[in-house]
C-alpha cells in the first residue's frame, strides 16, 4: 500500500470512529397500554381501526386532527399524514384486527425509531381489549428526567387515545 493510499486510510478510519462518538447509544423504550372495551373485537375495530381512523380519536372530542392517506392502497406500505402533514406515518403491519406503522426518518432530525401498534383482542364473544404499544429511542434526551417526562407526556396522550377509542366503540 502507497504511503498516500495509507495516509487516506487512516484519516477515513479516524474520521468515522470520531463520527461515531457523536452520536449517542440508542436507548429504546416501550410504552404498553390497554383499556377493555364492552364490545367484540370486529366491531371495536369497525369503529376506531381504519388506518385514518386516529383523526377521531387522537384528541378529545369534539376535536379531530387531518388525516389522510398520501400514498398505497391501505395496505402495508401505505402512508399517512397528520395533521396536515406534522406527520408522517408508514404501514409495517397488518392484520384482521390490527396495524403497527413506524415514522420514516427526516432530513435533519434526529431519527427516534418510532414504531407504534394498535389492536383490538378478543376476550370474550361480548367484550375485548384495546391495545396500543409505542417503542422508541430517547438517546437524543438530555437526562433521565427529560427521559422520564417524554415517556410519561406520551403515555398521558395516549391513554386518553384509549379512553377515546373505547367511547366510540361502545357508542350506540
Amino acid at each position: 500500500m502507497s504511503h498516500l493510499k495509507r495516509t487516506a486510510a487512516v484519516i477515513t478510519a479516524a474520521c468515522l470512529l470520531g463520527a461515531g462518538a457523536a452520536w449517542a447509544e440508542p436507548e429504546y423504550v416501550t410504552i404498553k397500554m390497554e383499556i377493555e372495551v364492552a364490545k367484540p373485537a370486529a366491531d371495536v375495530w369497525a369503529k376506531v381501526g381504519g388506518y385514518c381512523d386516529l383523526g377521531t380519536w387522537i384528541a378529545p372530542p369534539p376535536r379531530t386532527v387531518p388525516c389522510s392517506v398520501t400514498s398505497g392502497d391501505g395496505g402495508i406500505g401505505t402512508v399517512r399524514s397528520i395533521a396536515n402533514g406534522a406527520v408522517i406515518e408508514v404501514l409495517t403491519a397488518q392484520t384482521p384486527l390490527s396495524y403497527g406503522y413506524t415514522q420514516p426518518a427526516k432530513e435533519g432530525k434526529f431519527y427516534d425509531l418510532y414504531h407504534g401498534f394498535l389492536e383490538a383482542r378478543p376476550v370474550s364473544a361480548t367484550s375485548s381489549k384495546i391495545l396500543y404499544t409505542l417503542m422508541y429511542d430517547v438517546s437524543n434526551l438530555a437526562d433521565k428526567a427529560a427521559k422520564d417526562a417524554d415517556v410519561a407526556r406520551r403515555k398521558t396522550q395516549f391513554e386518553g387515545a384509549l379512553r377515546n377509542m373505547k367511547a366510540i366503540a361502545e357508542a350506540k
